[in-house]
């Protein structure tokens, strides 16, 4: 298993052991989980932001190819 280092503000990092302990779960797990379910189930208003970016600068785009 990989690992990875992230580097939060004490705030963040205070919520984060907040919601977890609400939850009853370790903050590692709670970060797990919400990677997991991101890399699972991507939000569509992102790709709807993407495609439309895309789309609006296409001939721009084929221009600097």
């Amino acid at each position: 298993m990989a690992s990875v280092k992230v580097e939060l503000s004490n705030q963040q990092f205070q919520a984060l052991q907040d919601l977890a302990q609400k939850l009853g779960i370790a903050p590692e797990e709670l970060l797990r989980i919400s990677i997991g379910d991101w890399l699972n189930h991507p939000r569509s208003d992102f790709s709807q932001a993407a495609d439309y970016v895309l789309h609006k600068n296409a001939e721009l785009y084929e221009r600097l190819a």
